[in-house]
């Protein structure tokens, strides 16, 4: 399943605002998630990305599915920052 994180915004800041984004993706988008299906997050077209939202959404899912997570576009700076130090983390 591939998720476009855009769909979610350009400028992905505060924990709150991760939060939300993940209880949205559980409820809409990954009933249709297949249990050996992976997850890949797409970050193409995300300028900005706080660790405080990636911490949210991501362990939201690593909380909630067993399903390997694959990272899609993550050139960007602060996209790649914030991920680095989110996965060392999680």
């Amino acid at each position: 399943m591939n998720l476009e994180i855009n769909k979610f915004g350009e400028v992905l800041m505060s924990r709150p605002a991760g939060k939300e984004a993940f209880s949205m993706a559980k409820a809409y988008i990954f009933p249709m998630l297949q249990p050996d299906e992976k997850i890949e997050l797409d970050f193409a077209g995300v300028k900005v990305l706080a660790p405080s939202w990636a911490d949210e959404f991501i362990t939201g899912i690593k909380n909630s599915f067993s399903n390997e997570i694959k990272f899609l576009n993550t050139d960007n700076e602060s996209v790649e920052a914030s991920l680095n130090t989110v996965l060392k983390i999680t």
